[in-house]
């Protein structure tokens, strides 16, 4: 394992950072495999949910070994050290801190001696008890010191120190405890574990290969890796592969309460969720933001890649042509390297950059999947003036966003939130645009097809289905906070 010490990564942009998920998580049950390749190939199709660091876990049957590091999976793992990395089953991790700083020692699986061999865990999430269990291992380990900071690391220990007869016994103990969302793939010597929280905030499904099995956070890690989709992991289940097969078993009644989020921005749109296909459902989105906020214009162009479906169900509903104004620069996301001054107050234009024979002269609408602090469409709404923009009318595939995520997305902080201090209006002034139209609740929750009750839209509307402690208002360095005081 390296450790590149003092080195931590940075936005390039230095700018308006969209939502960010907390994580990709991914198993492999498969003897004679590559399973390390496998987990790696499986990563890089979960990059987009964290690309602060990423680890891959494996085990021969007698000992895990586990390789993790800052950056991106392609910059973390060369083709030696996924060839040291030999063994029958695997978890890897990339991770987007919600809990925790982003440095080495955060980053996942996490590996914990155990009185019955070794765990290696990789958690997709937040739990909303830390604090409680956090005391709780203090008690069971009265020489504990965390050098990690996160809710995975607590996890860990919390499974790690029970007094059981295997991994599967301490978890039917462990899960029950933990309040939050958590998707998890996590592993000793001979038996891959997943489990997911009783709300099923987080995705998690289960894949068939030829010779195995595969857990993942998405259906479209399952199809890099050339596995067939089985099914999602149930809210409130836990399921065990070995050399006996798939072995399931609910530990918590469902109380489904599905992400919202994950249809509007989060998920690949290759993926699916819910038996919707999320492109189609974004495409749907997009249709009915139309029908909610028409507009006299000439072109439809998205936000790429974010808000390409919506833009294009706007456009095929609406009757306006459809049209790529902004060209996007994909090796720009994530670097060790600052930006400097000059610039950093460039901002925008590193990832994105207008069309100016597209746009010259038009009246355009612009399609984008949120709006968070404000910072990135009113960049994107003077470049496109710009370029010649006759008018600029912006539609957001999202309703607004007023409040933060305290299960699994590292939304900004309530004040930093443009929608929780301006009405629509002022919002259209802040960003320059000649008109904003949001989608309504009530249309995205139609559009993707699952009943309201059974998901969690708390970042718009306030309402979250699972408790949320008082401490949590520390936000996500509360663990880092507690430690700095000692306690």
């Amino acid at each position: 394992m390296r450790r590149p010490d003092g080195l931590l990564n940075h936005n390039v942009l230095g700018e308006d950072k969209g939502p960010q998920d907390a994580c990709g998580v991914f198993g492999v049950w498969a003897p004679g495999e590559e399973v390390a390749k496998l987990t790696f190939y499986g990563l890089y199709a979960l990059q987009h949910r964290g690309t602060e660091s990423a680890g891959i876990a494996t085990s021969d049957g007698e000992r895990i070994l586990v390789y993790k590091d800052m950056g991106l999976v392609s910059q973390v793992f060369t083709e030696g050290d996924l060839a040291t990395l030999k063994g029958n089953l695997a978890v890897g991790h990339c991770r987007y801190s919600t809990t925790g700083s982003s440095t080495w020692v955060n980053a996942q699986p996490t590996l914990r001696p155990t009185k019955y061999g070794t765990l290696a865990l990789a958690h997709n999430g937040n739990l909303t008890n830390t604090g409680d269990l956090a005391e709780l291992v203090q008690k069971l380990e009265a020489t504990y010191t965390r050098g990690a900071t996160t809710d995975t690391e607590i996890m860990t220990a919390l499974l790690a120190l029970q007094d059981s007869k295997n991994v599967e016994a301490s978890a039917l103990t462990v899960l029950p405890q933990l309040e939050g969302a958590f998707s998890l793939v996590f592993m000793d010597e001979r038996t891959l574990y997943a489990a997911r929280d009783r709300h099923g905030v987080r995705p998690l499904v289960l894949g068939k290969l030829e010779t195995g099995w595969v857990v993942a956070s998405e259906s479209a890690a399952l199809d890099i890796v050339g596995a067939a989709f089985v099914r999602e992991i149930e809210p409130g289940e836990l399921i065990c592969i070995d050399a006996n097969g798939v072995r399931s078993q609910h530990w918590a009644d469902a109380q489904p309460k599905g992400c919202l989020f994950e249809y509007v921005y989060l998920a690949r749109p290759d993926t699916t969720i819910a038996g919707s296909g999320i492109h189609k459902t974004r495409v749907a989105i997009g249709a009915q933001l139309a029908r909610e906020h028409p507009a006299e214009a000439d072109l439809v162009i998205p936000v790429p890649e974010s808000g390409t479906p919506a833009a294009i169900g706007y456009a095929k509903e609406s009757g306006i042509p459809y049209g790529m104004g902004l060209v996007k620069n994909s090796y720009v996301g994530r670097t060790f390297i600052q930006p400097s001054q000059t610039i950093r107050q460039l901002g925008i234009r590193l990832k994105l950059n207008p069309l100016r024979e597209i746009i010259e002269g038009k009246r355009i609408v612009v399609v984008d999947d949120s709006i968070v602090r404000g910072n990135t469409q009113r960049a994107i709404v003077r470049m496109l003036r710009e370029a010649g923009a006759r008018e600029i009318h912006v539609r957001i595939s999202s309703p607004p966003v007023k409040w933060p995520c305290y299960y699994g997305i590292d939304f900004a902080s309530r004040a930093e939130l443009i929608a929780n201090g301006l009405d629509v209006q002022e919002i259209r002034r802040s960003i320059g645009a000649d008109s904003l139209g949001y989608v309504s609740l009530e249309g995205l929750i139609a559009a993707t097809e699952v009943s309201s009750e059974k998901l969690c839209s708390a970042c718009f509307t306030g309402e979250y289905p699972i408790r949320i402690p008082e401490d949590l208002s520390e936000g996500k360095m509360r663990l880092e906070i507690t430690e700095a005081h000692g306690h």
